[in-house]
């Protein structure tokens, strides 16, 4: 048996799913993708996944099931050097939360919230 990490998966809350598309589109200069929700309760919008590579995927979803705020889980994006995202942030219509700061031997993080109110975070290694 293959041993994995225990995130497979994650979905980002949305009240508007344009305005959560624009945000992250901008912050982390990629293209989400429209895909389908096999119950037919809610709209999901991707994040490029690759299901083979490590790490988890997600969407961004807007169901009558939940709602999008701040004190739940925080999902961290791998970037290159999150004090690029970090700059992208308020002009996309987001908040830095905490500018990057050291964690030590693991890297560099910056805590921002979304146009949602979801708080994230950027991680890196520069």
């Amino acid at each position: 048996m293959t041993k994995t990490n225990v995130v497979g998966w994650f979905d980002i809350y949305v009240s508007d799913m344009d305005r959560a598309v624009a945000f992250y589109e901008t912050v982390l200069k990629t293209k989400l993708e429209s895909i389908g929700d096999p119950t037919g309760e809610t709209q999901m919008m991707s994040f490029s996944a690759d299901m083979t590579a490590y790490g988890a995927a997600g969407a961004l979803v807007k169901s009558q099931h939940a709602r999008p705020g701040a004190g739940g889980t925080l999902v961290y994006f791998s970037v290159e050097d999150c004090s690029e995202e970090q700059a992208r942030v308020a002009s996309a219509g987001g908040k830095v939360i905490r500018p990057k700061f050291s964690i030590g031997e693991f890297g560099w993080v910056t805590l921002c919230q979304d146009t949602e109110g979801n708080l994230f975070g950027l991680s890196s290694m520069k």
